[in-house]
């Protein structure tokens, strides 16, 4: 079955709280499942929220702060203890392959899955499959850090009108769909072109080029909004954004469905960061994150 959503695994900056634990989130993307940012305690979110080990084939982490990769450990061990039938990839900044080292081998276990290492040196494309795309560019943090980009290639939609105009029916259709011409009329001639989706993570970063880079058009942007407005001055000093700030970037770019995440300590009222959010304006789908939570990747436009 074809699924596209968010699982939210955790969503506290910096450290934990009673209700929030460290980052994590799974975007399932048809059969693939994409894991950002584990932090710690992501192993035991990942059992409490219904996913397994074998749901991951990519590891994605934005910089080596621990709330954002403390987890490394715990799930690549358990990617070996369980099996995973597949190779699972791991992307992370270049620079701090000396923390993935660490963690990777933090102790000793039996490596019986293939991992292969994909560091991230620099902004630009870093793998294509059939399904999607994987871009990323740099942020503007205290330590190197990198967002993430999904693009779906674009398709086309058939137009049951333009068929039936050409008398192209049955499995004539699928003749068509298969090699782009048939009898004189081209794929062209009977369809449109159906938009690839698109999906953006933006974790700790000040604002920045790359962050509007990433959540241009975008379907789903998962963006940190560690800090509430009134307190812009420490999200700056500190690399972060307020909700307002987050907010300005999906606005600005397009974004359907926002999701708001990595929330600081100090506040104990979600509720504010929507208020500001929406202060902001940005009127798209919103959503402020709770840990275990699923958010469905917006269904198609048409």
């Amino acid at each position: 079955m074809s699924v596209r959503e968010l699982v939210v695994l955790g969503t506290a900056s910096q450290v934990p709280t009673r209700h929030r634990n460290h980052n994590g989130y799974l975007l399932r993307w048809d059969g693939e499942g994409i894991l950002f940012d584990p932090g710690e305690g992501t192993q035991r979110q990942m059992l409490r929220a219904g996913v397994a080990a074998h749901d991951i084939n990519r590891i994605c982490v934005t910089h080596f702060h621990g709330d954002h990769s403390l987890g490394l450990a715990g799930v690549i061990q358990r990617i070996n203890l369980d099996q995973v039938p597949h190779p699972v990839t791991a992307h992370y900044p270049k620079s701090g392959q000396r923390y993935f080292n660490h963690l990777r081998y933090a102790t000793a276990y039996r490596e019986s899955v293939p991992l292969t290492e994909a560091p991230v040196a620099d902004g630009g494309v870093l793998a294509t499959t059939s399904a999607y795309t994987l871009e990323a560019r740099r942020l503007s943090h205290p330590v190197e850090s990198f967002g993430y980009r999904l693009t779906e290639p674009d398709g086309r939609r058939m137009l049951p009108e333009r068929l039936a105009a050409h008398g192209i029916k049955g499995p004539d259709v699928g003749r068509i769909q298969r090699d782009g011409e048939l009898g004189g009329v081209t794929l062209e001639d009977v369809s449109e072109v159906r938009r690839g989706q698109r999906f953006a993570f933006v974790m700790d970063t000040r604002l920045c080029d790359g962050a509007y880079e990433l959540a241009e058009g975008c379907d789903m942007l998962v963006i940190e909004s560690t800090f509430l407005d009134d307190d812009h001055r420490l999200a700056t000093d500190h690399g972060h954004l307020t909700a307002g700030q987050a907010a300005r970037v999906a606005r600005d770019s397009g974004v359907r469905h926002l999701v708001l995440t990595h929330f600081s300590q100090r506040y104990s009222e979600p509720e504010e960061f929507e208020r500001q959010a929406r202060a902001a304006g940005f009127d798209g789908e919103l959503s402020v994150a709770r840990d275990l939570v699923r958010v469905p990747v917006p269904k198609r436009e048409l």
